[in-house]
């Protein structure tokens, strides 16, 4: 009876143990079928919450683990469920669903090394296993893109690295790493708002990533707000001091702000030669910075201008537009430019650009006036045809007239070639031409003001030199030149050369009074 008794009480203890394991157990399974459930529907939060109930349940099942390491991924949330595949494997080292999730979750996260040797892992305990073939090619496939990039951004092909990173985001969209090397590389080729959002959804989720926060500074930076840009370098090298691309951006910032504001500080002192040196030494800072350097061109054009050194102006306008298309006052300061080297198309070309961007009053008139010089500029230039200065008072325009109508009048050049003396023919009726407009004040004032002469009557195509030089000497027509010299001592040819500069005569052996005997 007795032993009978004792093996009843060690069956009934048997039994308890039995149901403190079982229990657990099955409240657990029943948990686990629950976020079964969950997941089925897609609702993975509760999915989640079910799983986990699982597990704090029962602690040392690997599948648990599994289960919400896949519902996590489905919740974007890659680095927790690497926790949980990780502990799953650990558990359970043959659990292949548990090494197929660590690797996916190693891939996402843009670790293609690790995730290789997963995936490998698999094939060891399932060498038929199709998805772990399938992603052992996408790790690799990351691996390649990764090592273009890095070769394309040592040659600063940004447009080639942002394409890698596109591709290799396809089977990594959780890599913070690859995102910022985008994002980077969008900013360098200046497009900002697609780096800056990249940054700010990177920072959303880890408002200390140094590596976003140096980016946000860097679109900043070459968006020429310098100051907000140092506090963003600042700031993630408070979360890194050994960030060296913060650290570098920081200093070229700072750098670059003081040259600027000194070589505009030596500008409006009018110390120009000084403001030229600081805005050199301000461009060779940084070369990457487009629209801070589009600005630092236009100043040093600006600079050259008050220097008279007009070419030199153009060309750094030139370099400013070529920078930044779309900047206004580099136009407007190469069109000036162009307007006081007479280069009028170009400038007329420059205000019709700055126009069609801003429509103001003040647009209009610069390409109104533009265009009048450009109309101008295609008649004869009288008086560059008689060698004054536009502003030749009346005296110096009749000095003019006299010297070249002497130099070119077809007597002068009757022993010349057929092909001089039409040349001079030419010429001299062009002088006539340029007197008859110049020496009228009426005439001048239409001829200044870029109204068409022939439209107010003026046909020069009729025009005859002959009479004009008649007039201005004072002689009848009909008379050879040579013919009518009376100054024995010296020859027509030598006096004419005497007046037009190309001789010079003692005044004594010539009678200057009176030049040409006009009597008959």
């Amino acid at each position: 009876g007795a032993c009978t008794r004792l093996l009843f009480e060690f069956t009934v203890c048997l039994a308890l143990a039995a149901s403190y394991v079982l229990l657990p157990f099955r409240e657990a399974e029943s948990f686990k079928e629950q976020g079964n459930a969950y997941y089925a529907k897609k609702d993975y939060n509760e999915a989640y919450n079910y799983y986990t109930k699982a597990i704090d349940t029962c602690p040392n099942n690997a599948s648990y683990y599994g289960n919400r390491a896949a519902t996590l991924m489905m919740l974007g949330r890659f680095r927790e469920a690497l926790g949980d595949a990780q502990q799953s494997v650990r558990l359970d080292d043959s659990f292949v669903r548990g090494h197929l999730r660590e690797g996916k979750c190693h891939l996402s996260l843009g670790n293609a090394m690790a995730a290789s040797r997963c995936f490998q892992r698999v094939l060891e305990l399932d060498h038929k296993n199709t998805q772990a073939q399938q992603e052992l090619k996408n790790a690799s496939t990351v691996l390649e893109y990764e090592k273009i990039a890095e070769v394309d951004f040592e040659k600063r092909d940004f447009r080639k690295v942002v394409f890698c990173m596109d591709r290799a985001l396809e089977f990594a969209p959780a890599c913070h790493r690859f995102k910022i090397l985008k994002a980077e590389c969008l900013a360098l080729l200046g497009r900002y708002p697609e780096a800056q959002s990249v940054a700010s959804d990177i920072l959303r989720m880890d408002s200390t990533n140094a590596d976003a926060l140096y980016v946000r500074g860097l679109c900043l930076y070459y968006e020429d707000c310098i100051e907000k840009a140092v506090q963003f370098f600042i700031q993630a090298l408070r979360m890194a001091p050994d960030h060296e691309k913060a650290c570098l951006a920081c200093r070229n910032a700072k750098a670059l702000k003081a040259k600027k504001e000194d070589g505009n500080k030596a500008f409006k002192e009018g110390n120009y030669k000084l403001a030229y040196e600081l805005y050199t030494e301000a461009l060779g800072i940084d070369p990457n910075n487009i629209k801070t350097n589009a600005k630092l061109y236009c100043n040093r054009g600006t600079v050259n201008s008050k220097l008279r050194k007009l070419e030199e102006a153009i060309d750094d306008c030139t370099n400013a537009v070529k920078l930044d298309e779309t900047y206004i006052k580099a136009y407007l300061r190469r069109a000036q430019c162009y307007m006081d080297t007479e280069q009028y198309e170009d400038a007329v070309r420059d205000y019709e650009k700055v126009y069609q961007t801003e429509k103001t009053k003040e647009h209009k008139q610069l390409l109104k006036n533009a265009q009048v010089e450009l109309k101008k500029s295609k008649r004869k230039d009288y008086y560059k045809i008689l060698g004054v200065d536009k502003n030749a008072s009346e005296d110096e325009i009749k000095k003019a007239y006299r010297k070249r109508a002497l130099m070119h009048h077809p007597d002068r050049h009757s022993g010349a070639s057929a092909e001089v003396q039409k040349e001079e023919e030419k010429k001299f009726k062009e002088v006539g031409e340029a007197f008859t407009i110049l020496s009228d004040p009426k005439k001048k004032a239409r001829y200044d003001s870029g109204q068409d002469l022939e439209e107010d009557g003026l046909n020069m195509g009729d025009f005859d030199a002959n009479n004009i030089f008649k007039a201005f000497f004072g002689g009848p027509g009909g008379f050879s030149f040579e013919g009518r010299w009376k100054c024995p001592s010296i020859s027509f040819e030598m006096y004419v050369n005497h007046l037009t500069g190309q001789l010079s005569l003692p005044e004594e052996m010539c009678c200057l009074r009176r030049v040409f005997d006009f009597s008959t």
